[in-house]
């Protein structure tokens, strides 16, 4: 994957995972609240792992949104800069995606070059076992305050940000069909399909 602009923000996770999907949810917003910069590229990573690691050496600066166990209160968002990100997504991880991030970083650097400017704009997440489900209330209403943060970063690095208009032509960072809008207005509730595992299997594993 290889994209214009000199700087990138980048969301990471899994959307079907409930919070895991917190990345991915702030880059679609990050683009549906701000106008198409020619010096940021936005990218919805997921789970590629590996295959980002040349976004990491073409771009600089670098904003990155995750969701990631910091041990923090659920819904605690926290910044952290430069060196310091890859002890974090490695220190607790949750998922494969994690592993692979801080991999990325290692990699970046191992054939010659990362970014020098990263910033990973982290939330502690209230919900992780939930196939199928979306972002728990405590987590989206930090989403406004992270994509502020990755725009003052931006704009300390000379890269203005500006509202998009009504007339903007629509951002398509996310998969078709994933869209938030989509997700929700597509998504079974609870009574329709259990999303924490087969409830026999848990009930016979409980001894019930």
């Amino acid at each position: 994957m290889s994209l214009s602009g000199q700087a990138l923000v980048l969301g990471v996770g899994n959307l079907l995972w409930a919070d895991e999907g917190f990345g991915v949810r702030c880059v679609e917003a990050f683009a549906q609240a701000y106008a198409a910069h020619e010096g940021i590229a936005v990218a919805d990573g997921g789970t590629q792992g590996l295959y980002l690691v040349d976004l990491l050496r073409e771009h600089d600066p670098v904003v990155i949104f995750d969701a990631v166990d910091f041990g923090d209160a659920p819904g605690t968002l926290r910044t952290v800069y430069d060196e310091d990100i890859p002890a974090f997504v490695g220190a607790h991880k949750m998922s494969l995606h994690q592993a692979g991030l801080q991999d990325v970083i290692a990699c970046a650097k191992l054939l010659g070059g990362c970014a020098d400017n990263m910033l990973l704009v982290g939330v502690q997440p209230v919900e992780l076992e939930d196939y199928g489900g979306s972002l728990r209330p405590a987590v989206r209403a930090v989403i406004p305050r992270a994509l502020e943060v990755a725009a003052n970063y931006l704009g300390n690095h000379g890269l203005e940000l500006v509202e998009r208009g009504s007339d903007d032509p629509p951002p398509g960072v996310i998969t078709p069909g994933l869209d938030l809008d989509s997700y929700e207005s597509g998504r079974p509730d609870d009574r329709q399909a259990c999303r924490h595992g087969d409830r026999r299997v848990l009930n016979r594993a409980a001894g019930n």
